[in-house]
C-alpha cells in the first residue's frame, strides 16, 4: 500500500510560475483584444489573468454605466481565494470615466485579494504625467455623447484638447475590425502643433499596432488605451522593464 506524504517538508515549493508577479485585468466581455495585446507586451516571468464584465452589445453611455452593477459579482467570481495578484485593473477607457475611477478603484480595493486597484484611464493619466503631456490630439471609437464626456473629463483634469474626432462606432466588433492602416492615418491626421501627444482612446481598437509608425511620422508620443494600461500596471507591480516596439512610453519611461 502506498502511503500519503505526511511531512510537509517533503514537498518542495518555489516562487511559482510567475516569479515577477501577476497582473489581473477586468475586461469588457465584447472587447476582443485585451488578452492578445497584453500578452504581446508582457516580459518573461510575469503572469496575466483576465476576467470579463457583462455589457450590452452597443457601446452607449447607458450600457457603460450599467457595468457598475456587475462589478462586485465579477470580482467575487474572479478572485474567490487568490492572494497572488499584485495589480488589478478595470480595463475599459470609457467605462472608467462614465462610472468614475474612484468608485471603481474603491470596489476593487475592498476585495480581500490585496491587489493594488487601478483603471485603464488611471494608466492614461499616469502616462500623460510621465511624458509631460498637457495637451492632446484625441481620437476615439465613440459617438458624440461619449466624446463630450471624455473631453470634459480631460479638461477638468487640466489636459487641453487640441483636436477631437470620434469614429461613431457602436459595437466592439466594428471597433476590432478597423484596420491598422486606417488607424495610422487617422492618428496622424489628428496632430496639431499645440498637441504634446496623440491619444487614441478605446481598448477595442488595434492602435497598438501603429504606435511606432505614428510616432515616427509626427515626432510625438502616441498613447493608446491598452498600451498605457499595461505600462501603468507594470510600474505599479514594481516592474521597470523597458520594452521596445510599442512606442516611447514603454521604451523610455
Amino acid at each position: 500500500m502506498l502511503n500519503d506524504i505526511e511531512p510537509e517538508e517533503r514537498i518542495l515549493y518555489d516562487d511559482g510560475p510567475y516569479p515577477r508577479g501577476r497582473i489581473g485585468f477586468v475586461c469588457v466581455a465584447n472587447a476582443g483584444l485585451t488578452e492578445g495585446e497584453m500578452m504581446r507586451m508582457a516580459p518573461p516571468g510575469l503572469g496575466l489573468s483576465f476576467t470579463h464584465m457583462p455589457m450590452r452589445t452597443e457601446c452607449t453611455v447607458e450600457s457603460l454605466a450599467g457595468m457598475e452593477a456587475d462589478l462586485d459579482a465579477t470580482l467575487a467570481a474572479f478572485l474567490p481565494g487568490r492572494r497572488d495578484i499584485d495589480v488589478l485593473c478595470y480595463n475599459c477607457t470609457a467605462g472608467s470615466f462614465v462610472i468614475g475611477e474612484e468608485k471603481i478603484a474603491t470596489k476593487i480595493g475592498a476585495h480581500p485579494s490585496g491587489a493594488k486597484p487601478t483603471t485603464l484611464l488611471s494608466g492614461v493619466n499616469a502616462a500623460f504625467d510621465a511624458l509631460g503631456v498637457r495637451s492632446i490630439a484625441l481620437g476615439t471609437a465613440y459617438t458624440a455623447d461619449i466624446n463630450a464626456l471624455e473631453r470634459r473629463y480631460f479638461e477638468e483634469a487640466g489636459i487641453g484638447i487640441a483636436a477631437l474626432t470620434g469614429m461613431g462606432l457602436m459595437t466592439d466588433v466594428e471597433m476590432n475590425r478597423v484596420s491598422p492602416a486606417y488607424l495610422r492615418d487617422f492618428a496622424i491626421s489628428l496632430d496639431r502643433p499645440e498637441a504634446d501627444a496623440i491619444f487614441l482612446s478605446c481598448g477595442a481598437l488595434r492602435s497598438l499596432e501603429v504606435v511606432e509608425e505614428v510616432e515616427a511620422a509626427t515626432g510625438k508620443p502616441m498613447i493608446c488605451s491598452n498600451q498605457a494600461s499595461f505600462w501603468h500596471c507594470l510600474r505599479l507591480a514594481g516592474i521597470d522593464d523597458r520594452i521596445a516596439g510599442f512606442g516611447q512610453l514603454l521604451r523610455n519611461v
